[in-house]
């Protein structure tokens, strides 16, 4: 009925807080309360989570010790006021919540199930043999070969943090892995029955010992860095297809279900499409944890009712909540001054004729889509033709570096005219494959198309979301071209938006051309500019502005968040000044009535950026 991730809702990418607000948008949407659950699932074994608790208070010594399940319980009594009993409660161990998303969900009638990632309580890859109902475990690989935590190893080695892996799939191809496979060899080894040695712990004294530099955040990367990504990446894809292959030789199954974060390697997934000669594979579409979350409620209810139901889900647009035209036109009118508001007939011929033109466009419709993809709902589009849309999307709208590629939705009747993708395979309703794009198209594709000639495609099928199909009709009937480009809705410092209220949002601190809501063209006002100090400035409650030493022992005013890597921003004296004394009732003018005058400027700047960055929000009264 309804699936959401609470970063969607707190606005806190990666966050990992309870997710009361999701339970509650879930419960909303559902017409229920907690009286009417039945069950509610954990997707790690409770023993395990415990001591992976008893770690964090060992650490953290102020905090109140307390049992995973209590934890659980005090929560849903705080937030939602009801004592849930301790027999509703499950735990499920972390690869079968994995295995228990990915099969049913496949609607495959047998399949080779397969779980890879960081770890799971003893394990980072677990194999399945699942036919009918039945779902068996086949064998596992402990954490110290784990295929997760050797990219995140080398993730790390580049500048990069957990949760930054696919930048580092993005960079790969612009590498020689050959120049440092002598290094990861002496780390590797492919053994019988599918088995592989991986010691990701050693990877960075053995990186340093070759003379290796590793890239500083926020560094020039230099030929080193993508040399040494490729070798990672062709490490994993090695590792992973050799034990793959095994298990699907071993076992007899012609049908791969793949979950867990290492699912999301779309490049790893691609090898697997075109060479592993499968009946039909499919990678689900939240591979991540929130996609375990929902297995362990699939695998608690199968148990309950000694059945598993097997459908292949087409879409993942599970969001609780969709905008309603008769509130959406209100609301972006209280933005007058800033937005320009126009209802149009055919909002998909208007806008491809915008993309056609050259302009970027957010686009807003129905419920948006659960987990890390944005499939149509929640999207930024371009036009795929122009290189330059590549390097100008990536700063205008994601601050981020130049060189990572962006997806190309297609319409499906034209993905092999197109892609290069197996005719027998189940066109790709998710991007969850990168495939080659087919040689003649490339440089009719140039924003889409990857520097080592693939992409990561998604096949737009009329029957799953008909009013983004017929916006790539009307783009083709116009250009020729049945192909968007398609980014997530987001800017860097946020998730997916999944508001009205985030899209406006995100349209203001960005530099998108045009926000298309349902039918609503939503255009920037000319006055926008000399309006934003008639905006009210709310902080979050979670931002704390504080004072440090800055270079040369200087004392300043800092910007952050109380919640984990939080961005750190200098600010200035007046800039401080205004945000302390913000009410959540008084405008920007009203707080600082220098705005206009000298020094003002470079205030208005700072609060810009802060809003940017998500650690205040500006709106109308």
């Amino acid at each position: 009925m309804a699936a959401a991730e609470q970063e969607r809702l707190n606005r806190l990418k990666h966050t990992n807080r309870f997710s009361g607000d999701a339970v509650r948008a879930c419960f909303d949407h559902a017409g229920i309360g907690f009286e009417h659950v039945d069950s509610v699932a954990f997707f790690f074994d409770e023993a395990w989570t415990d001591k992976e608790l008893f770690h964090q208070y060992v650490e953290h010594s102020d905090v109140t010790t307390s049992s995973a399940r209590e934890l659980i319980k005090d929560r849903v009594r705080e937030l939602f006021d009801f004592q849930l009993p301790d027999d509703r409660i499950s735990f499920v161990r972390h690869h079968d919540s994995h295995a228990y998303s990915v099969y049913p969900q496949s609607g495959f009638d047998d399949a080779l199930v397969v779980v890879m990632d960081g770890r799971g309580e003893d394990a980072s890859a677990s194999v399945y043999s699942a036919a009918g109902e039945r779902v068996e475990l086949l064998a596992t690989k402990g954490p110290s070969d784990s295929l997760g935590h050797w990219y995140t190893a080398g993730t790390e080695l580049l500048g990069y943090q957990l949760f930054d892996e696919y930048k580092v799939m993005g960079l790969a191809p612009y590498g020689n892995p050959d120049t440092y496979r002598p290094v990861l060899d002496e780390l590797f080894e492919l053994r019988p029955d599918g088995d592989f040695r991986l010691d990701h712990a050693r990877l960075r004294a053995a990186m340093f010992s070759a003379g290796f530099v590793p890239r500083r955040r926020g560094g020039t990367f230099e030929q080193c860095h993508m040399d040494f990504a490729a070798a990672v990446q062709q490490v994993t894809e090695e590792a992973a297809l050799h034990m793959i292959g095994h298990w699907l030789r071993e076992t007899g199954h012609s049908r791969l279900a793949l979950a867990g974060g290492v699912g999301q390697n779309c490049t790893l997934n691609g090898r697997l499409l075109r060479e592993q000669h499968l009946r039909d594979i499919f990678v689900h579409p939240a591979s991540h944890d929130a996609g375990a979350a929902l297995g362990a409620a699939i695998k608690v209810e199968a148990e309950k009712t000694a059945a598993l139901p097997r459908r292949r889900i087409r879409d993942v647009f599970w969001a609780p909540a969709s905008p309603r035209p008769e509130e959406t036109e209100p609301l972006l009118k209280k933005w007058a001054g800033h937005l320009d508001v126009e209802h149009v007939t055919g909002i998909e011929k208007r806008t491809a004729q915008l993309l056609a033109d050259g302009k970027v466009v957010g686009w807003v419709q129905g419920r948006s889509e659960f987990g890390p993809r944005a499939l149509g709902n929640r999207s930024i589009l371009a036009d795929p033709r122009p290189a330059d849309n590549r390097q100008r999307v990536n700063l205008m709208v994601k601050k981020r570096e130049t060189y990572r590629p962006f997806a190309p939705s297609v319409q499906a009747e034209s993905l092999h005219d197109w892609f290069e993708f197996p005719e027998d395979i189940a066109a790709p309703d998710f991007m969850v494959f990168t495939v080659p794009v087919l040689e003649h198209r490339r440089t009719e594709l140039a924003a889409v198309t990857h520097v080592d000639g693939t992409a990561r495609v998604h096949a737009v099928d009329r029957e799953v979301n008909g009013r983004f199909w017929r916006l790539l009709e009307e783009f083709e009937a116009l250009t020729g071209v049945p192909v968007l480009l398609n980014t997530s809705f987001n800017n860097h410092a946020e998730p997916i938006v999944d508001s009205v209220e985030d899209a406006v949002r995100c349209f203001l601190t960005t530099e998108l051309d045009h926000l298309v809501v349902g039918d609503l063209l939503v255009s920037r006002s000319p006055r926008d500019r000399e309006a934003r100090t008639a905006l009210v400035p709310r902080l979050r409650p979670d931002t704390r502005i504080v004072r440090e030493s800055g270079p040369g022992r200087v004392e300043r005013a800092v910007v952050t968040g109380e919640y984990t890597k939080a961005k750190r921003v200098p600010v200035g004296a007046a800039t401080a000044a205004l945000l302390l004394s913000a009410d959540g009732e008084r405008s920007l003018a009203e707080l600082s009535s220098n705005l206009t005058g000298p020094g003002g400027a470079e205030t208005l700047a700072e609060v810009e950026l802060l809003w940017s960055e998500r650690f205040l929000d500006l709106a109308p009264r």
